[in-house]
C-alpha cells in the first residue's frame, strides 16, 4: 500500500512510522522538519496551504494525520483546529478517500453525555489541546465524502508507558477501554499496531473509535 503519515516525526507519527514501515508498505512521510532515512520518501509540506499539501498526498491509498501543533503550544486550540481542518480539505483535494485521523482522549464518554474532558479531574494543561480535538472531531463527523476514522488514545498513552510493542490491545468506540485494573492504558508502539492493523484491514467507517490494554 502507498500510505501518507503527516506529522511523522512527533512521538505519535514517528512511532506509526516505524511500524509501517516494518510491514514493508510504501511510505511518504510529511513534517516540517524533514529526515533523510531508507523508511520513507520524505516531504516537506505547509499543512496550512492545501494546494500543495494535496499535492503532496495525491496518489496515496490512505493519509494518517498525527498533526499536533505541540502541548506547550500557547495557541494550541486554534492551531489544532485550523490545522485539523485544512488538512482534511487538502485530503479531499488529493482524491485520497481513506483518512485516518489522531484525536485526543478527553472526548470519550466516562458517563452518560459526560465527556473526560469535561470532568473536574481532567489535567488542566490538556484542556485546550483535548477541547480542540473534541471540537474537531464534531467537525469530521458531518464529513461525507472521506471514508474517516477517528482514533481517540487511551488516557494512559505517552512516553512513561514502557510496555514496548506487544502486539495486544482490546478496541472500542465512544467510551475508554478499561483493564481489570480500571486503568485506560495502552504504549505508543502498540498504539502503532492499532494504526496499521486500521490502515491494513479497515474496520471503521466514519466513525470514532478508540483502544486500550
Amino acid at each position: 500500500m502507498k500510505v501518507a503519515i503527516i506529522g511523522a516525526t512527533g512521538f505519535v507519527g514517528s512511532a506509526i512510522l516505524n511500524e509501517i514501515s516494518n510491514r514493508n508498505h510504501e511510505i511518504t512521510a510529511i513534517a516540517r522538519n524533514i529526515k533523510s532515512d531508507s523508511k520513507a520518501n520524505w516531504r516537506q509540506a505547509d499543512i496550512f496551504n492545501t494546494d500543495e499539501l494535496a499535492s503532496v498526498l495525491k496518489g496515496n491509498d490512505v493519509v494518517i494525520n498525527s498533526y499536533n501543533p505541540g502541548w506547550s503550544n500557547p495557541n494550541i486550540y486554534n492551531d489544532f483546529l485550523s490545522g485539523s481542518k485544512s488538512i482534511q480539505e487538502a485530503v479531499k483535494k488529493s482524491g485520497v478517500k481513506r483518512f485516518i485521523t489522531i484525536g485526543g482522549a478527553g472526548s470519550l464518554f466516562v458517563a452518560p453525555n459526560i465527556q473526560a474532558v469535561d470532568t473536574p479531574d481532567f489535567p488542566k494543561e490538556f484542556h485546550a489541546g483535548a477541547s480542540a480535538a473534541r471540537d474537531y472531531l464534531n467537525i469530521i463527523k458531518e464529513e461525507k465524502d472521506l471514508d474517516w476514522a477517528f482514533f481517540s488514545p487511551a488516557f494512559e498513552m505517552h512516553a512513561g508507558i514502557t510496555t514496548g510493542r506487544t502486539g495486544n490491545y482490546r478496541l472500542g468506540l465512544e467510551n475508554p477501554v478499561f483493564d481489570e485494573n480500571n486503568r485506560s492504558i495502552l504504549s505508543v508502539e502498540d498504539l502503532a499496531v492499532v494504526i496499521a492493523d486500521e490502515t491494513e484491514n479497515p474496520k471503521h467507517h466514519q466513525v470514532r473509535f478508540t483502544a486500550a490494554y
